[in-house]
């Protein structure tokens, strides 16, 4: 079991390694947000105290909880002060290759006793462990963007991955407010397995000509009762992600039907990501 006087690491600062961050942080818990850029690591400590901000703005905690939270939250450009952690969760790029450097070090780094989790949403766990000499300590713990708000957390085991492990990642999701749902350890587990060939016939839809992208997302939206539709949402996970995680489905499944259209490669190829380029399917302004 993991407790709030243990410290917790979150590898990558980005969208989702802040978020996850600042979850562990308000429930209790010390954090070591670690990133080998400063300005990467600056810019997502200055969003935790903005998205800190606005919990108190909306009396969800108070300014002294906010406070509290925030200094719980120690930045680091190294791993080797990880070494201590019970628990490490890698939040880096949706890359095989990246998330399996990041976890052979840390297997290196942290006591064998220590979990060490992806929060990959398609990657294999089974494959991510087996790149490490204690592959029963590795499980995925998909949280959801944007992570404070959203309530799921897809807790993957692999084929490895002890049965302990598993049952204190579920209990600690529920300490962070969460709800656990276990997985299989399949390629896009359950939400991109099945979100993404909805998003990629949707964009075969514009494509082809069918209608245009806000006619798409309008139809989900009003139809569908979608509070974003499949085109806005993929502007707002990143087109690149999308992408990626469409040719870990098509590899691994070796099913046509995953094969990315033709028109989400161009976008991607033209440096078209979405909200974080400041153009997708629509056009966004950038934050300085």
């Amino acid at each position: 079991m993991i407790y709030m006087n243990h410290s917790i690491a979150v590898i990558g600062a980005g969208t989702m390694g802040n978020g996850i961050a600042h979850v562990f942080a308000r429930s209790g818990f010390d954090v070591i947000l670690c990133e080998r850029q400063q300005n990467i690591l600056d810019r997502a400590m200055a969003t935790i105290a903005k998205n800190l901000g606005r919990e108190v703005a909306a009396g969800k905690i108070t300014d002294d909880q906010s406070a509290a939270a925030f200094a719980r939250i120690e930045g680091s450009l190294n791993y080797e002060t990880l070494a201590a952690c019970s628990l490490v969760i890698e939040a880096a790029n949706e890359d095989l290759n990246v998330k399996t450097v990041i976890f052979q070090e840390l297997d290196d780094i942290t006591s064998p006793d220590a979990i060490l989790a992806s929060n990959t949403s398609s990657i294999s766990i089974t494959k991510l462990a087996g790149k490490t000499k204690h592959p029963q300590r590795v499980i995925g713990m998909h949280f959801f963007n944007p992570v404070p708000m959203m309530k799921l957390v897809e807790v993957v085991r692999g084929l490895a991955t002890s049965a302990t492990v598993k049952e204190t990642v579920h209990n600690l999701a529920r300490q962070l407010g969460k709800t656990p749902i276990a997985v299989h350890d399949a390629p896009g587990f359950v939400s991109n397995r099945v979100l993404m060939p909805l998003i990629n016939e949707a964009i075969f839809a514009v494509m082809e000509g069918v209608a245009t992208p806000q006619a798409v997302d309008d139809v989900f939206k009003l139809g569908m009762a979608h509070p974003m539709g499949p085109l806005a949402l993929a502007d707002f996970i990143g087109l690149d992600v999308c992408l990626n995680i469409l040719r870990v489905l098509q590899d691994g499944l070796g099913d046509a039907k995953f094969r990315p259209c033709p028109l989400l490669v161009q976008m991607v190829d033209a440096g078209w990501l979405g909200k974080k380029s400041g153009k997708g399917f629509y056009e966004y302004t950038l934050k300085t």
